[in-house]
């Protein structure tokens, strides 16, 4: 027989059955058909039909009940999934692992009076582990990645942490009887190895240890999650450990400042080699270049460690999650790295970071950054980088582990953040932070608690500096003020309102001077330099530095 021709429902048959999904309970339906369909050709799953959806909720229960496994029931639109809740509430507080899978309308005719239509993605709320709601694929790439990823996260948090119901919504529009498909597709399936222990972790370790070109990628993370010992036991060991100055390490970065320095990593001519094992741990990276090298890495077995055993596909080819903290996951890495792929990547690290000590730098955002992370050389301090530009100089320049608010990326609360670690600290904190940034989040000053602990470096090119990439494409002179957030706003007046010492630099004569008032040891209060320079001059300084 043959599947339904909706990739979708091709995709999550698939991953029902990689999942060790054996039984289903299928309600009678018109907009579930492809579905049931597809369960019922499907050899390794055996169907049992059930009329009463209320009913077939506690028929999937004891069918999870007596085999340990997750059991699918199947309905279609509408009310028939609200009949499933007083089943699907019992299975969330024995933690049993009942997978609903309900057909849904297309999303544009939900609250248009059109029958059976009603919003179905929440309809379960708190009772179930993980709700999800299946895309359209259309034969695209990036959505087909999206469908996986999603079917995957929703079957794993169906037996993840004791186990529990999940819900997976599937919007279908006509026509829902084509039936033309004549196997399931090869989807990749998604591992859990949890919790950590050495012979946990094996499959993931033997992969790694199989591998000619293995690289440790670490996100944003915490010193106290991930020790410099840890990491030194790595780079004995020989690893490819790519990095930024948001986790830490600081001596062995690589400024990931443009694809030059992966294309070092050539077989011939401008064929990049890539990695053939990917081990991610911490959270996000900065370098969007770095990302989209390690995006391409299509063949690479790719890992992430995660406490809580969170999916985060963000090179787009998972393969498995490891529940464990980053230290325990990296400290249980024993053997040995290739030597000629480490010995490659530390010729690119050397290349990278002897081109940006020897740049010649105009007067600019970049050069006040940079001058100002060589007056602070490796005193023991705090610093704070904002988002968007003022993080991206953070990662070529900081000598430091940097903290940043890269948990959404956004530019409110940089200053107050870095105001608040000021308070508890006697060190001194610096805030390197954009004109937007700062000009948004000002209210951080207005606190007669603060101390002159806190120094910050206010980055003023007349608006978001960041913007200045797409200046080509903007035509109008309006386009430039509404887009880019052009101003004429100083921080004179309000640190003058707000007892902060104030310091100020237009031109490179004078940013020498300023900096070394920023950094003196002696001040009550905050201190404040604001450098002002040219949106365009700035951004072709960055350019430099690629």
């Amino acid at each position: 027989m043959m599947y339904s021709d909706k990739e979708n429902v091709g995709i999550l048959t698939a991953l029902l059955v990689a999942h060790g999904v054996r039984h289903a309970v299928v309600c009678p339906g018109s907009r579930n058909a492809p579905i049931v369909h597809n369960l019922d050709t499907c050899p390794s799953i055996a169907c049992y039909p059930v009329t009463d959806e209320r009913s077939a909720g506690f028929y999937a229960l004891g069918i999870a009940l007596a085999t340990g496994l997750p059991t699918v029931v199947c309905v279609t639109s509408g009310t028939a999934l609200l009949d499933l809740a007083p089943a699907v509430a019992e299975a969330y507080y024995q933690h049993v692992p009942v997978v609903v899978v309900s057909a849904d309308r297309p999303p544009q005719w939900i609250d248009q009076l059109d029958g059976q239509t009603l919003p179905q993605g929440d309809a379960l709320g708190r009772f179930v582990r993980k709700t999800v709601t299946l895309p359209d694929v259309q034969h695209d790439v990036e959505r087909h990645w999206y469908c996986n990823r999603l079917v995957n996260e929703a079957l794993l948090a169906a037996v993840q942490e004791g186990g529990g119901p999940v819900h997976i919504n599937v919007p279908l529009d006509k026509p829902l009887y084509n039936f033309t498909t004549p196997e399931l597709p090869q989807e990749r399936k998604i591992t859990l190895l949890s919790p950590c222990a050495a012979v946990d972790i094996a499959p993931m370790l033997q992969q790694l240890y199989a591998a000619k070109r293995p690289v440790i990628v670490i996100g944003q993370i915490q010193k106290k999650e991930l020790p410099e010992a840890v990491l030194e036991h790595l780079r004995k060991r020989h690893y490819v450990v790519l990095q930024e100055t948001l986790s830490g390490c600081c001596s062995w970065n690589i400024p990931f400042t443009g694809v030059e320095a992966l294309k070092d990593l050539s077989e011939k001519g401008d064929a990049v080699v890539f990695p053939d094992f990917i081990l991610y741990v911490g959270r996000t990276l900065v370098s969007p270049r770095l990302k989209q090298y390690l995006r391409r890495a299509e063949q690479a077995v790719c890992w992430r460690v995660d406490e809580r055993g969170e999916i985060a596909d963000t090179f787009m080819n998972l393969t498995g999650i490891v529940q464990a903290r980053a230290a325990d996951a990296l400290s249980s890495i024993d053997r040995e790295a290739p030597a000629g792929w480490h010995a490659a990547w530390e010729g690119i690290r050397l290349k990278a970071v002897s081109s940006l000590k020897h740049q010649g730098l105009r007067y600019s955002s970049v050069l006040a950054v940079k001058e100002l992370e060589e007056l602070i050389g490796d005193q023991d301090v705090v610093e704070h980088y904002a988002n968007s530009m003022a993080v991206r100089y953070g990662c070529l320049y900081a000598r430091h582990h940097i903290l940043c608010n890269r948990g959404v990326n956004g530019i409110d609360g940089s200053l107050s953040t870095a105001a608040g670690c000021s308070l508890v600290t006697s060190k001194k904190v610096y805030c390197i932070i954009g004109d937007l940034s700062f000009f948004y989040d000002r209210n951080a000053l207005w606190n007669s608690k603060l101390r002159g602990n806190l120094r910050i470096l206010l980055l003023n090119n007349g608006g978001g500096g960041i913007f200045e990439k797409f200046s080509a494409h903007l035509q109008e002179a309006e386009d430039m003020r509404n887009v880019m957030a052009q101003h004429y706003t100083t921080a004179k007046g309000f640190c003058a309102d707000n007892d902060i010492e104030y310091h100020y630099a237009d031109q490179e004569d004078r940013l020498e001077r300023e900096l070394k008032a920023l950094t003196r040891a002696e001040a009550t209060r905050p201190v404040v330099l604001e450098v002002r320079t040219d949106a365009e001059e700035d951004w072709k300084n960055y350019q430099t530095t690629k």
